[in-house]
């Protein structure tokens, strides 16, 4: 290699670098993750009939906040656990709330129609409310707290009916 050819190696390896530095980092205070035990970000999403709902509204009770897309595989396969897990809860202080990121409003009240979907849904096309969190993979659930921290993230689809989950959850509410 020639000394000039090193030299535009590294300066090509040096832009590259400077690249992927400015577009993974964010200024300081800004779309922080939250990590376990951490107090999780407040948002407000409109509803169908156009009402504003906001997370805050849910304190005091158990949440799980539900990130998913009619597109999304894993995402339909888990929906009737979550649903037979929304009417095993419902009335016990826990409230599934789901946000898809669906951006076609026709497809996505189609979806909710026809799988029954028994739980609050929300549909969030601009992804901010995902970005707050750190989805970066569908599904993505969080569980929240009664006073809102984050208890677990589950990564991908869950059976939330299976032995471990529903033991888990009556954990939560008898208050490990």
């Amino acid at each position: 290699m020639t000394p000039r050819q090193e030299t535009t190696a590294k300066l090509t390896l040096l832009g590259f670098v400077t690249l992927f530095v400015l577009f993974f980092s964010r200024p300081p205070g800004q779309l922080r993750i939250p990590a376990l035990g951490d107090q999780v970000p407040n948002f407000t999403l409109r509803k169908d009939d156009g009402q504003v709902l906001a997370l805050a509204d849910y304190r005091g009770k158990i949440v799980v906040l539900n990130f998913w897309a009619t597109w999304c595989a894993p995402c339909i396969e888990e929906m009737p656990s979550l649903n037979r897990f929304t009417e095993k809860y419902g009335g016990q202080g826990v409230e599934v709330i789901g946000v898809s990121l669906d951006e076609d409003p026709e497809a996505y009240r189609e979806f909710l129609a026809k799988n029954q979907i028994s739980f609050l849904t929300l549909r969030d096309p601009s992804r901010q409310t995902s970005q707050l969190y750190g989805t970066y993979k569908l599904p993505e659930s969080y569980i929240i707290s009664r006073e809102g921290r984050l208890l677990n993230k589950i990564i991908g689809a869950a059976d939330w009916t299976s032995a471990e989950m529903i033991s888990y959850m009556d954990g939560i509410l008898g208050g490990l």
